[in-house]
């Protein structure tokens, strides 16, 4: 039992952390005794510190994303080495089902985002206009917006990834409250959902669209909270957490039921409604999908794809919808460069997401039109009309590559490096055969065959240490394209919302080069269109098939996974690449030096439980009131 004198100390301490810690930067300019909340709030460069501070905890889309957030590596597009583990990678371990309530993660937002929406809160309450120092009583009105942006961007991603939380917004613990005070239960999925809603359609209507200073890029915006609010409404809208008989009787202290298990069709309509908003904003003020051309003016769709993730704002790519500024590409860069390039060579993809693209006419490999053939090896070099660094002489695909590779649609040369793809780096072809140039046979080599292509910069270079800049995104136009489709198909089963979805997805299809969609009748020969069943179930599968390409290697995955409630049978089987240890061009089944084969490298588990993270077990022991995530024991 804590003793009296034992529970005051706990709380200082608590309060004393969530003050201190959001604002180490500066309060290291000062001893602690010496600086106070009002010295703070009237110097203009401590209230920015405070102000950047609270701006920190936006995840970093590129690395660490993959390795201390995990939305990457938990999905089934990408996979690291597996022994990458012992350098703190703490959700390879989880992948394979080694995960309880006390599994460390980097991510830590149970711990991390609490102080920083409380730091948003605190600034919101002190901070004011400074004239004498340039600090405009408009520009603090701002500031304190982009706060209640921030706080309840922080409560998102919290009730994302654990669902209920304890949840009490606008809220600062006074620093006489009592232990039993901090220590509060979960509050329903629902309720928080509800509230963010109306939050961030609030702070959107006092936020600016765009900011013309430049120096603000990245700041908040009515378009990035427009875009958190529709992202997280068609989360709340998916079988995951509407009308999920599982959780039924998963209740909190008070005994209310956590997730509502009665399906409620109108939550298709909210995201309807909201990506529909988001999008007539985002075109109102600019927002376009990213186009490079061809010398003919046609599109070239693999330097559109490329150059939509490497490409700034300000530098004319007008499909970022949030980015984040400052972000660690390199590193993200470094551990997808092949080893033979001086690269860490590690980070790969896997061999689903390579079935998944697409033909070069558009069509799945498992069609039977598409002209997909797995065995052999091309017997010629395939050019495409493209200016992308990803080929030399024009040619995509040579003479001697794996028929696997071969006609595959543009965004899967983008997206993927396999053995015999061409190197601009060092003007090569990649090898991954067991012990050659790109597979030194340890935990730095392409464990499955494959290494991620996508986002890395074309011009970074390990050897020269030079690695080129490029935005976090975030989130981006041609996601909300893909939500809106999706919303608009499962909200309303008739032929007039299916031909607008469908038009959407069009949209997306032309930018990636590969035949749009209709549901029209078409012939076998058709160059220009692929004819679609005109049912809701076909075009669901359309849907789900366009976002896994269109979207892979950004942290979305397994989202969708989750939310469609599929996780549990997609990344809970054995998963195939090529073979790591052959050491020979050969597709040869029977012969175990053959590299072009399909070989089990990692066995996944994925139980129920894993849908949403627990709530670490010494949070557990501290706070009584707090009730385990699903399933979790």
């Amino acid at each position: 039992m804590i003793e009296m004198k034992n529970i005051h100390t706990y709380i200082f301490f608590v309060l004393l952390l969530l003050v201190c810690s959001s604002c180490s930067d500066f309060l290291d300019k000062e001893p602690d005794s010496e600086l106070t909340l009002e010295m703070v709030f009237q110097d203009k460069t401590r209230l920015e510190s405070w102000l950047a501070n609270v701006y920190s905890g936006i995840p970093d889309p590129t690395y660490p994303y993959a390795k201390d957030i995990g939305w990457e590596v938990l999905g089934d597009d990408m996979t690291p080495s597996e022994r990458w583990r012992q350098w703190g990678w703490y959700l390879i371990p989880a992948i394979l089902g080694e995960w309880n309530t006390s599994t460390p993660w980097k991510g830590d937002y149970w711990a991390k985002f609490p102080r920083l929406i409380r730091s948003a809160y605190i600034f919101i309450e002190n901070a004011h206009p400074l004239p004498e120092q340039d600090i405009s009583a408009k520009e603090v009105e701002n500031m304190k917006v982009e706060c209640r942006f921030l706080a309840a961007y922080y409560y998102y991603l919290l009730v994302n990834t654990y669902g209920p939380i304890p949840f009490k917004p606008n809220y600062i613990a006074p620093t006489d409250a009592s232990l039993a005070e901090l220590m509060t239960g979960q509050v329903p999925y629902d309720t928080i959902i509800d509230w963010l809603d109306k939050e961030f359609k609030e702070v959107a209507k006092l936020l600016p669209a765009t900011y013309t200073d430049s120096s603000k890029y990245g700041r908040a915006t009515s378009i990035m909270a427009l875009a958190v609010r529709a992202r997280m409404l068609l989360f709340a809208a998916s079988p995951l957490v509407n009308g999920n008989p599982d959780y039924k009787g998963h209740v909190n202290c008070d005994n209310e039921e956590l997730f509502n298990s009665n399906y409620e069709h109108d939550k298709w309509k909210k995201a309807v409604d909201a990506n529909k908003e988001l999008i007539e904003l985002a075109h109102a003020n600019g927002a376009k999908l990213y186009y490079e051309y061809n010398k003919d003016g046609s599109i070239d769709p693999f330097t559109s794809y490329q150059n939509m993730m490497l490409t700034r704002w300000i530098d004319g790519n007008k499909e970022i919808l949030f980015a984040r500024p400052v972000n660690d590409g390199k590193t993200y860069d470094r551990y997808c460069i092949a080893s033979g390039s001086k690269g860490t060579g590690g980070y790969g993809v896997t061999q689903s997401l390579v079935d998944a693209f697409f033909m070069k006419n558009g069509l799945p490999i498992d069609d039977n039109h598409s002209g997909y053939v797995e065995k052999g090896f091309a017997t010629e070099d395939i050019k495409y009309e493209t200016d992308w660094e990803g080929r030399k002489n024009g040619v995509i695909t040579t003479k001697g590559t794996y028929n696997m590779y071969c006609n595959r649609e543009p965004r899967f040369y983008v997206s993927v490096n396999y053995s015999n793809a061409y190197s601009k780096l060092d003007n090569r072809y990649l090898d991954f055969r067991y012990k050659k140039t790109d597979n030194n046979g340890t935990h730095d080599a392409p464990q499955n065959g494959y290494l991620a292509r996508k986002k890395v910069h074309p011009d970074s270079n390990p050897i020269k240490n030079y690695y080129p800049y490029r935005p976090g995104i975030l989130y981006r136009l041609g996601e909300v394209y893909l939500n809106y489709a999706e919303a608009l198909n499962e909200y309303k089963d008739e032929e007039s919302s299916r031909k607008e979805a469908l038009s959407y997805v069009n949209k997306i299809r032309v930018r990636a080069g590969v035949r749009e969609y209709t549901f029209a009748a078409v012939g076998d020969d058709d160059e220009n269109f692929i004819q679609v069943e005109n049912t809701q179930t076909a075009l669901r599968k359309a849907i789900r098939l366009e976002r896994r390409v269109e979207l892979c290697c950004e942290g979305i995955r397994y989202d969708d996974l989750r939310r469609w409630k599929e996780a549990e049978h997609e990344l809970n089987r054995e998963f195939y690449g090529m073979n790591f240890y052959g050491t020979e061009n050969s597709d040869d089944e029977n012969n175990e030096k053959a590299f072009f084969k399909r070989t089990v490298y990692q066995k996944r588990v994925y139980n129920k439980e894993y849908y949403w993270f627990p709530v670490y077990q010494t949070e557990m022991d501290k706070n009584p009131k707090l009730e385990q995530a699903p399933f979790w024991k």
